[in-house]
């Protein structure tokens, strides 16, 4: 969908939107109109139980007076409510709700709002980017969809005083959207397309905006020592792989920032880890049948990665960052890895395989070691779908957040809050860190028990980054959604992405 920016003026035919505040209380443009249609607007509040409240919305078709083939009322809320995050909602409500009217074009019309905190250029820069997210769609496997199923909408104007500042605000978001999408569009592919390789290869498109990208195979590994992520692929015919991102923006030594995070190294690059594991089937601990077609996304983490590190180059962040991701298939086969087996981490630390479908961990393990030898970052966040024991705990609201250091989770936090993408802090401790002892190795890959499982898999984790502060962000119910959200569609969502993102804006950045 194409959106544009251009100073407020009403069109004379098509699609307008404009908002309402709570109390039926019209905008300015609203009362314009309301005025031109002779009144067919606040007959038509007065007809319906539509108020102005913050989601509401409402058609009005037709109104005479004018060439307009319909009018969309959009609940604004109260004045001071508006903010980011609700004009972003409101943008993707009015895509979803006049995408499929048969309209190729919309014009929404912003205006300065009495009360309201933010300016109507800002107030504009954040609807079309709500709209832009909403817009997402993963159809290129519909060979017979019928042309009155798909979207109609081909372009969006956005109408609002001092457009030019609009335009500016939205082209870096418009970036960021971008990155959404590609972390969507990798999550979504099936895993005979997907695969460890061909991840590694859409990863290196990054180098088109400055990433630089490499990629290591599996003897490439095997001289490092990557035993447990090398055990997890070895029963796959697909090789694994393991692609390092290095984006350079700060213009001076180190990330900069306000202040440092723990006793990572002030001047070293931040570092983003994802697991990888483009198809599980849990391995030789199969899973069960039901819903393994799922499983597809269970390289989410990755997928992420990939997206934060293209939105931090796209938009020429001006800090440091590595992104880090461990991509394998985990599969059965003669060749598989087996329960009990016992592998050397590259850390040196032995691990005993008690359930292969415990296999995300393994993969981490080696990928955590590795980026905090080679890069000694100011710190490390992991994003992965870890655990269905999170999906117990959360549901799918909320990402579960493990973190060695305070201020890096509360910044995390802050961050989540701001894009809507929360999350949801759990303890670390000794306690369950024994539960991980192990009669035959330096530690096993599950405790065995159902107790705490998202907490001990955190724990395992843990021995990976020795004193670098790290967080680990478990999204296994974030990283698919079966229901449409206001700016996220149905099905692959790319969390993480906009929470890093917007983490680094706001923290880490060199200004």
């Amino acid at each position: 969908m194409k959106i544009v920016f251009s100073e407020p003026q009403l069109p004379r035919r098509g699609l307008v939107a404009v908002g309402v505040l709570e109390g039926k209380t019209l905008t300015p443009t609203a009362k314009k109109l309301d005025k031109a249609t002779r009144g067919a607007l606040t007959r038509a509040i007065k007809a319906s139980r539509f108020t102005g409240k913050k989601s509401e919305h409402l058609h009005v078709l037709a109104p005479a007076g004018t060439g307009l083939d319909r009018v969309y009322l959009a609940g604004l809320g109260k004045a001071k409510g508006i903010d980011a995050l609700s004009m972003q909602e409101i943008g993707g409500q009015m895509y979803a709700a006049v995408s499929g009217s048969g309209l190729e074009s919309a014009t929404a019309m912003v205006d300065t709002i009495d009360g309201a905190s933010m300016t109507p250029a800002e107030m504009a820069a954040e609807l079309a980017f709500g709209a832009k997210l909403r817009s997402y769609r993963f159809d290129k496997y519909r060979t017979k969809e019928k042309k009155d199923e798909k979207p109609s909408l081909k372009a969006l104007t956005v109408a609002c005083p001092d457009s030019n500042a609009a335009r500016r605000a939205f082209a870096v978001k418009n970036k960021v959207a971008d990155a959404v999408f590609f972390t969507r569009d990798l999550v979504s592919e099936p895993a005979n397309v997907i695969y460890p390789e061909t991840l590694a290869a859409a990863a290196r498109t990054l180098a088109d905006v400055g990433v630089k990208v490499e990629v290591f195979g599996e003897a490439a590994m095997k001289k490092l020592g990557m035993n447990a992520l090398l055990g997890v692929g070895q029963g796959s015919a697909r090789e694994s792989q393991l692609v390092v991102m290095q984006w350079n923006g700060a213009p001076s030594k180190g990330s900069g920032g306000k202040g440092k995070a723990g006793k990572g190294d002030k001047d070293g690059p931040l570092a983003f880890i994802g697991k990888g594991v483009t198809f599980d089937t849990g391995g030789i601990s199969i899973k069960p049948a039901a819903g393994m077609e799922e499983m597809k996304w269970d390289m989410g983490g990755a997928g992420a990665v990939i997206g934060v590190m293209r939105a931090l180059a796209a938009r020429k962040a001006r800090v440091n960052a590595v992104g880090a991701i461990g991509l394998v298939e985990n599969m059965p086969s003669g060749e598989a890895q087996r329960p009990g087996d016992i592998v050397t981490s590259m850390s040196g630390q032995t691990i005993e395989v008690i359930n292969t479908d415990a296999e995300g961990r393994l993969v981490l393990a080696d990928v955590l070691w590795y980026a905090k030898e080679r890069f000694k970052p100011r710190f490390m966040i992991d994003l992965a779908t870890l655990t269905g024991a999170i999906i117990v705990s959360l549901g799918h609201e909320m990402a579960g957040l493990f973190a060695t250091d305070d201020e890096l989770a509360e910044r995390i936090a802050d961050a989540g809050a701001k894009v809507k993408e929360r999350v949801w802090r759990l303890p670390l401790g000794e306690e369950y860190d024994k539960m991980l002892k192990s009669d035959a190795a330096d530690m096993k890959n599950i405790s065995g028990g159902r107790g705490a499982g998202s907490i001990t898999a955190a724990q395992f984790l843990k021995r990976f980054v020795d004193k670098t502060p790290w967080a680990h962000l478990d999204i296994a119910g974030m990283a698919w959604s079966s229901k449409d959200a206001p700016t996220v569609p149905k099905g692959a969502t790319a969390f993480g992405v906009r929470l890093l993102d917007r983490l680094v804006a706001d923290y880490y950045e060199e200004k």
